[in-house]
C-alpha cells in the first residue's frame, strides 16, 4: 500500500523512534549558499512528487551547512538490507532530478552509525542549530567507542550547576541552551556522532569559547574526555535545519 511523504515540523526527526536499526549520515558539497538552498527545495520535490518508497526507511532529513557550501543528510532505517533495496530500486531516480535542478553536486561519503545514548530527547523546545560532534579514533574497538562516550557523560554530569550568569540567551548561561544529543557508533568501531541540537548557533559558539560554564568545565572528568588516547581527529559543524520527511498514513 503506498504512503504519502510528510514533512515534519520544524525540520526535526524523532531521534529515538522505534525501530531505527541503522542511520546512514553523508555530506554533499554544493558550492555556495544559492545552490543549498536550491539544492534542499530540489530534494523537497523530488520526494514530494511522489510516494514514500515502500522499503525501510524511516525518516530522511537535510540540514543546511552554516559554511555556505554543505549539506548534512540523516536518515533512519530499519536495517542496512533497507537501505541496500532503497539504493538498488529508488536512489538513481531521486538523484537524477536533483542533479538536472542543481548540477555538479559532489557527494562526498556516507557512514553507517548506530544510536547509543542520548540525553535530552524528549525536550520540546524547537532547534535552531544542529552541531555535528564527530570524533576518529586510530583504529576500530567498538568497546573504545562506548566507553569514550559514556567519559563524556560522566564529564557532563561533573558540570557545577548554572550559576545563573550572563549569557546569550536572557541572562542564561551557554550550556542552558543545549537542548539534546544522540551520540551514535559508527558500524566501523572507529567513529561516534552527536548530534546536538541548539537554541541557536550563537549559543553553540558561546558554549564552546567558555568553559566552566558552557561545554568542557574545568573539572578531572572533562580532562580524562580531552586526553581519551587513540583520538585521532575531532570535528565540529553546524547545520541550520532544512528539510525532514517521513511515512504519512
Amino acid at each position: 500500500m503506498s504512503k504519502p511523504v510528510i514533512a515534519q515540523p520544524d525540520a526535526r526527526p524523532d531521534l529515538v523512534r522505534p525501530g531505527v536499526g541503522v542511520v546512514k549520515i553523508s555530506t554533499w558539497d554544493v558550492g555556495t549558499p544559492e545552490r543549498q538552498r536550491a539544492a534542499v527545495e530540489a530534494i523537497g520535490r523530488a520526494w514530494l512528487s511522489r510516494d514514500w518508497p515502500d522499503v525501510g526507511l524511516l525518516s530522511y532529513t537535510v540540514h543546511i551547512g552554516e559554511d555556505g557550501h554543505t549539506l548534512l543528510h540523516y536518515s533512519q532505517w530499519a536495517d542496512e538490507q533497507a537501505y541496500q533495496q532503497f539504493f538498488a530500486r529508488y536512489r538513481d531516480e531521486k538523484n537524477a532530478e536533483i542533479d538536472a535542478a542543481v548540477p555538479g553536486i559532489e557527494r562526498v561519503g556516507i557512514h553507517s552509525y548506530e544510536l547509543y545514548r542520548g540525553a535530552g530527547t524528549g525536550d520540546p523546545r524547537v532547534p535552531g542549530s544542529i552541531a555535528i560532534v564527530e570524533v576518529e579514533f586510530e583504529g576500530p574497538d567498538p568497546l573504545r567507542q562506548r566507553d569514550w562516550v559514556d567519559t563524556v557523560f560522566d564529564a557532563i554530569a561533573s558540570d557545577p550547576p548554572p550559576a545563573g550568569g550572563a549569557g546569550p540567551d536572557g541572562g542564561r548561561e551557554p550550556r542552558e541552551a543545549g537542548i539534546s544529543g544522540s551520540f551514535h557508533l559508527g558500524t566501523d568501531g572507529i567513529r561516534v556522532l552527536n548530534y546536538a541540537e541548539w537554541e541557536t548557533a550563537e549559543a553553540h559558539r558561546a558554549a564552546l569559547a567558555a568553559p566552566g560554564a558552557g561545554i568542557g568545565s574545568k573539572t578531572k572528568e572533562w580532562d580524562r574526555v580531552r586526553e581519551y588516547p587513540g583520538v585521532r581527529a575531532r570535528r565540529v559543524n553546524r547545520y541550520t535545519p532544512g528539510l525532514s520527511l517521513r511515512p504519512g498514513g
